[in-house]
């Protein structure tokens, strides 16, 4: 069972992907929350939706408190700088009951927002942090060192904020601040550029550059990140595919998917522009020497934006290729001292392109499902892939950012210029 990460909030879903090892599964943490929708016979989903600008993501506070942020992208097209908002929201109707004033940002691209062990929202959007309270009231506010957009964050256990530039041609850049969004340190030069978001447990941060997984520890003597050199992985050595994107550190191993590049505009079919099949990737977090490598779907121009799902409890992981609609799910196992993947279910024609929620208690699955130009939500049965529920969102486009549980039978998805809160009926 992960441990909850001291740097947040505790809450059941505090940031994006629940938190920094993206296990996209709520916390267990008391109150009014359920942990899974527990979809039974005769249950169906229901829907309510609002029209927003871009959507990124939704995270909880309190029970009742759901928060939203968004951002404006129109002035992006003018060669304008653009800006985001956060809102704390109705759970039920979504309405607006707070906002922040427009935050600036600059160079557009989803940013992301936590809540801080303090109580306080963290936001990073564009080259800009910002620390709100929970009425959505500025408190801090921090430039960021390099004039490109910076796609979001995490909180190490000690408090400190990590963030970095994105970029396929500039190095990554690390920047760490205290929660008062001060510098804690002399940012952090990466060895190489990097698409994917930062990931972290405890006090260490993983960075998936453009062709190498590596990683830093928080040194308390130094004030600072340092490298570890023992620590590096070049997964695209000697392979045809292009950069992954964010990383799953479920504990023991690190995964993510590969063949990122495409060029998304409303829908991820057929955006790949690889001709090589995507690929799920494992590193082991003691050795980087042991790692493996797995073809999703097999087909060409195959491609991502997001991380796999890992169910450390039943060893499961759920990976797929957007570009090609196949989501694949295997079960592994250790035999001879080496990782094996045996295949639990396989669906083609199945457009799912988003980050997902795993109710792992409940062995509920939920991810989108693009089809007929519409977006439909889906629950799945996680170990036999046995189809519960599903629900259109009322998105036109298909969804790559952030949905998040509710504090019912319920939860958040975000897809761009939708909101959809779903529900049990």
């Amino acid at each position: 069972m992960a441990t909850f990460p001291s740097g947040y909030f505790h809450s059941p879903w505090p940031a994006e992907d629940a938190g920094p090892q993206r296990l996209q599964h709520p916390w267990r943490t008391g109150g009014a929350h359920r942990p899974g929708l527990n979809l039974q016979a005769g249950e169906r989903l229901a829907c309510t939706t609002r029209n927003t600008l871009l959507s990124t993501m939704t995270i909880l506070g309190d029970p009742g408190q759901v928060y939203l942020l968004t951002h404006s992208a129109l002035r992006a097209h003018l060669g304008l700088p653009t800006t985001a908002c956060v809102e704390m929201i109705d759970p039920l109707t979504l309405k607006t009951l707070c906002a922040s004033p427009r935050l600036p940002g600059g160079p557009m691209w989803p940013g992301g927002m936590a809540l801080h062990a303090n109580g306080d929202l963290v936001v990073v959007y564009g080259r800009h942090a910002h620390r709100l309270s929970r009425a959505c009231e500025v408190r801090a506010h921090f430039e960021l060192p390099v004039a490109e957009a910076y796609n979001s964050f995490v909180i190490l256990d000690n408090g400190l904020i990590v963030t970095k530039n994105l970029s396929d041609q500039t190095p990554a850049q690390l920047t760490v601040l205290t929660p008062d969004l001060q510098r804690a340190s002399a940012d952090t030069l990466c060895p190489e550029p990097s698409i994917a978001r930062l990931s972290s447990q405890g006090n260490t941060v993983y960075v998936v550059g453009v062709r190498s997984v590596f990683r830093y520890h928080w040194h308390d003597a130094l004030q600072a990140l340092v490298r570890d050199d023992a620590w590096q992985h070049d997964y695209l050595a000697g392979c045809p595919q292009s950069y992954g994107w964010d990383a799953v550190i479920d504990g023991t191993h690190a995964w993510f998917m590969d063949n990122g590049r495409h060029n998304y505009r409303l829908r991820m079919i057929g955006a790949g522009l690889n001709a090589a099949p995507n690929r799920l990737l494992r590193v082991a977090l003691s050795d980087p020497q042991d790692h493996q490598t797995w073809e999703v779907s097999g087909l060409p121009h195959g491609s991502i934006t997001n991380p796999p799902v890992v169910d450390p409890r039943t060893q499961t992981v759920i990976a797929y290729d957007a570009a090609n609609r196949v989501v694949r799910a295997w079960r592994w196992s250790t035999q001879a001292h080496r990782m094996v993947l045996e295949p639990l279910w396989h669906k083609p024609d199945f457009g799912c392109a988003s980050h997902m929620i795993l109710y792992a208690e409940s062995g509920e699955l939920v991810l989108n499902d693009y089809r007929r130009w519409g977006e439909e939500v889906v629950v799945l049965d996680l170990l036999t892939g046995a189809e519960k529920a599903r629900v259109r969102s009322g998105g036109l486009t298909q969804g790559v950012v952030f949905p998040s549980a509710g504090w019912q039978r319920d939860l958040y998805w975000s897809s761009m210029g939708r909101l959809a809160r779903i529900f049990v009926a």
